[in-house]
C-alpha cells in the first residue's frame, strides 16, 4: 500500500507541471508526500485485521484499504484529467461547475471528453499506477513465495532508526507548507482565503487531496457570503428614479499605475487619445483618488454593493448596485474579460467573481452579458456589438442604460496585454534607467505598451456613445508597483507589506476620471459643472456605487449622499481607510 500510494503521489506530480517556462514539480513533494503517505498507512495498520460479530467475521483492514483505494485513485485520476482537458487541476471553479451541471450536461461533457485519446495523455499514465497494483494483488494471490527470510534484529532496529530519523528530518522540513495549509483552511471568508495566498510565502497544495478539501472548503465559504447576499437581494428596493443620466458607462480597468499615466504627467506619450479628450474638455481627470485594497476581488465587492469602508456589518449585507439600476428600469449590460466561470479560473477571480456568476444573482444585476473571454481586450467590442445586434431595440427602449466594460487592463503578465504588433516602446527607450538591468527595463516597456494599447480600447469604447447623451467613467480596481522609487527592483504588489508612503502612492493611488459627451453637457450644465468642481477633491472608489446612483436619480434608502462625490453633501473628510486600516491621509 506504501509503495503504491508514494508512487501515485509522484507521478501525479510530475505530470501536472505545468507547460511553461520556469514550472517545476514542489520541490519538497517526495518529502512531504513520504510523511503523508507513513501516515496514512500507520493509520491503517492501527484497524484490526478483523471484527467479529457473533460467528461472523469481517476483514476489517482490507474494507478500509479497499476503500481508501476506491477514493483515491479515482480522485488522482480526475485531477489529471482536468489539468489535461482544462489546463488546471482540480480548484474551487471546478467543483462549483460541477455542483451546476445537471444530469444532461454531464452526459454530453462525457461524450465529447471521454475517449481513447485520453488514455494516451497523462492520465494514462496515472492509470497505469492502479493498473500494476492490480497486477501486483494477482500475482501474489497466485504465485508462491519463500518467507521463511527473517531480517536480523540488529538490521531491523537500524532500518527503523533511519525512518525514525528520515520521519523526524520531514516533519522539520514540512512543518512550514503544512502550517500554512492548516493556516488557508482555517479562514473565515473566501477573502482572507485568497490574501492567505498572496502573501509569500504561501502553501503549495501539491497532492489532489489537498486541492480538494480546499476546494470544498472554498465553497463551504462562499455559500456562506451568497446565502447573505442573496437574502439581501431578495429585500432590495427601488422608491423612485428621475433618471437624471439615462445613458451612464462605466469602464473598469486594471493594476494602473498612476505614474505611468501620460494624463497625470508622465513624460511617455503612452495616453494620446485621453489626453485629445482633455484637451477637447470632455474629460476631467480626479486628482486625489484611492482604492481600498489592491487585491481585485477585495475591491469588487467594495465597488458592486453599496457598502462604503466604516459601514457596519459586512460587503453581502448591502445591496448589489447593479439590481438596485435594474429595479429602477435601467437595462444593464456587464461585459467582462476577466470575471466569467471557467474551469481553469484561478483563486482571486473565483473569490472576485463568484457573486456575479451565481446564476440567481446574475439575473438579479444584469440584462445582458458577454459569454467568453479575449486574449485582449478589443474583444470585448465585438462582444457589445453582438449584444446590440441581438438586442438593441429593447436596448435602446429602456429609459435608461447602465454598461459595464471590465478590461484585463494592465494585469500582469505585461508582455501579453498588447499585441506584438502594436508596442511601441522596447528596454532601449529608457535612458533615464540604464541603470537598471535589460530584463526590467524590458518589463517596464512592457507595462507601458500595456497602457498604451489600454489607450486605444478605452477609446474606441468612448467612440460608441460619443454622440449619445451620456456619461462615462473610468478607473481601474488598484495599482501596481512597476520598478517604482525605493523598489527599484520589483513590480506587481507586495500584499504582505505594512503600507507606507511609498507602497501607497503605488499601489492604491489610481487615475479615474469622467467623460461627459456634447449632448449630455448641454443637457446636464449642473452635472458638468460638479465634476468639474469635485476634480481636485479626496475620492475613494468604495463609494463609486453612490454616485453613480446619484448620477441615475434613484431614490432608494441606500443612496448616501455623503458618499456620493458628485453631491453638495458629500463628506470630503471622511477617511480613506486602506485595507480597512490605514488612513492614506494620515501617511508620511
Amino acid at each position: 500500500m506504501f509503495f503504491f500510494l508514494y508512487l501515485l503521489g509522484i507521478v501525479s506530480s510530475i505530470v501536472t507541471v505545468p507547460d511553461f517556462k520556469g514550472a517545476h514539480m514542489y520541490e519538497n513533494a517526495p518529502l512531504e508526500l513520504f510523511l503523508d503517505v507513513y501516515l496514512v498507512c500507520a493509520l491503517v495498520w492501527l484497524v484490526p485485521k478483523s471484527l467479529r460479530i457473533g460467528r461472523w467475521s469481517m476483514p476489517l483492514r482490507l474494507i478500509v484499504k479497499v476503500l481508501i483505494y476506491l477514493i483515491i485513485y479515482p480522485l488522482y485520476v480526475i485531477d489529471t484529467f482536468c489539468f489535461v482537458k482544462f489546463g488546471s487541476t482540480i480548484n474551487p471553479s471546478m467543483l462549483l461547475l460541477l455542483g451546476e451541471t445537471n444530469s444532461n450536461e454531464a452526459g454530453e461533457f462525457l461524450t465529447s471528453y471521454v475517449n481513447t485519446d485520453i488514455l494516451l495523455s497523462e492520465v494514462g499514465i496515472v492509470l497505469l499506477v492502479p493498473l500494476a497494483h492490480i497486477i501486483c494483488i494477482i500475482v501474489q494471490r497466485y504465485v508462491k513465495f519463500n518467507r521463511r527470510f527473517r531480517m536480523p534484529r540488529l538490521t531491523l532496529a537500524a532500518c527503523d532508526a533511519v525512518v525514525f530519523g528520515l520521519l523526524v528530518w520531514i516533519c522539520i522540513m514540512g512543518w512550514q507548507n503544512k502550517s500554512l495549509y492548516i493556516k488557508t483552511m482555517s479562514c473565515n471568508t473566501i477573502g482572507e482565503v485568497e490574501h492567505s495566498l498572496a502573501v509569500s510565502p504561501r502553501t503549495e497544495m501539491y497532492q489532489p487531496p489537498m486541492r480538494l478539501a480546499f476546494s470544498i472548503r472554498s465553497n463551504q465559504l462562499i455559500a456562506k457570503q451568497l446565502d447573505r447576499i442573496k437574502a439581501t437581494t431578495e429585500k432590495a428596493y427601488v422608491d423612485s428614479c428621475d433618471f437624471k443620466s439615462t445613458n451612464i458607462v462605466l469602464i473598469i480597468g486594471e493594476s494602473f499605475n498612476k505614474r505611468h499615466a501620460q494624463l497625470y504627467g508622465y513624460d511617455k506619450k503612452n495616453m494620446p487619445n485621453q489626453m485629445r479628450m482633455k484637451k477637447q474638455g470632455f474629460l476631467i481627470p480626479l486628482q486625489d483618488v484611492v482604492s481600498p485594497w489592491n487585491l481585485t476581488s477585495y475591491v469588487f465587492k467594495h465597488l458592486m454593493t453599496t457598502y462604503c469602508v466604516g459601514d457596519e456589518n459586512d460587503w453581502c449585507d448591502y445591496p448589489l448596485f447593479c439590481q438596485l439600476f435594474r429595479k429602477a428600469g435601467y437595462d444593464v449590460t456587464f461585459i467582462t474579460n476577466q470575471f466569467l466561470p471557467q474551469a481553469k479560473e484561478p483563486v482571486w477571480d473565483f473569490s472576485g467573481g463568484f457573486f456575479l456568476n451565481d446564476s440567481t444573482l446574475s439575473k438579479a444585476q444584469f440584462d445582458h452579458r458577454n459569454a467568453k473571454l479575449h486574449i485582449f481586450d478589443e474583444g470585448l467590442l465585438d462582444d457589445y456589438k453582438y449584444i446590440m445586434e441581438q438586442n438593441g431595440d429593447s436596448i435602446r427602449k429602456a429609459r435608461g442604460r447602465l454598461t459595464i466594460f471590465h478590461l484585463m487592463g494592465l494585469h500582469v503578465n505585461y508582455r501579453i496585454r498588447c499585441p506584438n504588433s502594436k508596442k511601441k516602446w522596447g528596454a532601449n527607450d529608457y535612458p533615464n534607467d540604464m541603470d537598471m538591468p535589460v530584463k526590467r527595463r524590458k518589463v517596464m516597456s512592457d507595462y507601458d505598451n500595456a497602457v498604451w494599447y489600454n489607450d486605444s480600447v478605452v477609446n474606441q469604447i468612448v467612440k460608441r456613445f460619443k454622440n449619445e447623451d451620456a456619461v462615462i467613467i473610468y478607473l481601474p480596481d488598484h495599482g501596481e508597483e512597476v520598478f517604482g522609487p525605493g523598489v527599484r527592483h520589483f513590480f506587481g504588489r507586495m500584499h504582505d507589506a505594512n503600507i507606507n508612503k511609498r507602497l501607497a502612492d503605488e499601489e492604491f493611488r489610481i487615475p479615474m476620471w469622467v467623460y461627459c459627451t456634447q449632448k449630455y453637457i448641454r443637457k446636464h450644465r449642473d452635472v458638468y459643472k460638479a465634476i468639474r468642481k469635485a476634480r481636485n477633491k479626496r475620492y475613494m472608489t468604495d463609494a463609486l456605487s453612490h454616485m453613480l446612483i446619484g448620477l441615475a436619480g434613484i431614490h432608494c434608502p441606500y443612496y448616501k449622499p455623503e458618499y456620493d462625490l458628485l453631491s453638495p453633501q458629500y463628506n470630503e473628510q471622511r477617511p480613506r481607510l486602506l485595507k480597512h486600516s490605514v488612513d492614506y491621509d494620515k501617511l508620511k
